[in-house]
């Protein structure tokens, strides 16, 4: 797994039917990535309804979030529609896992995404970084720690 202090993985993943999100379309921005291992399953549908609950802090801390996994836009749209999530999923799907590898979280043996945490600041720098244990909810302490201390740095 990429550590803080390294130059984040620059992607370009499907957010939708017809819509794609660069790592660059963060510039200027804190960027959280949530990687998860697959849409519908229960740890992972708590986790991305909780990040839901948290856009408004997360704006608050100048922070965007993504979620990435190795599901196909069509089931990231299913599931978003469904939880009503209000920020996007990214489909790690083709080639399969290639982002996930790219930052070191993928699961080799299961054909999924590790579930994994990363801060990434404005400049596109890995400040914080977290692997949970599998079938663990990570929460957002972590994730509000990092951007409250990367924002205390910068002022």
């Amino acid at each position: 797994m990429i550590q803080a202090g390294t130059a984040a993985p620059d992607f370009r993943l499907a957010a939708s039917i017809d819509k794609y999100v660069s790592l660059s379309d963060f510039k200027g921005r804190n960027l959280i990535i949530a990687f998860y291992p697959a849409d519908w399953s229960p740890v992972c549908t708590d986790q991305m309804g909780l990040y839901n609950n948290m856009l408004g802090y997360f704006s608050d801390l100048n922070a965007a979030i993504v979620g990435i996994s190795v599901d196909s836009k069509w089931c990231h749209a299913a599931f978003s529609k469904d939880r009503n999530l209000s920020f996007p999923l990214l489909a790690d799907f083709e080639p399969k896992g290639g982002i996930s590898r790219a930052f070191g979280v993928y699961d080799e043996e299961n054909g999924v995404s590790d579930r994994a945490l990363f801060v990434i600041d404005g400049k596109g720098i890995v400040r914080w970084s977290f692997m949970a244990e599998p079938g663990k909810n990570p929460g957002a302490d972590g994730i509000i720690d990092a951007l409250e201390e990367l924002q205390s740095s910068t002022k």
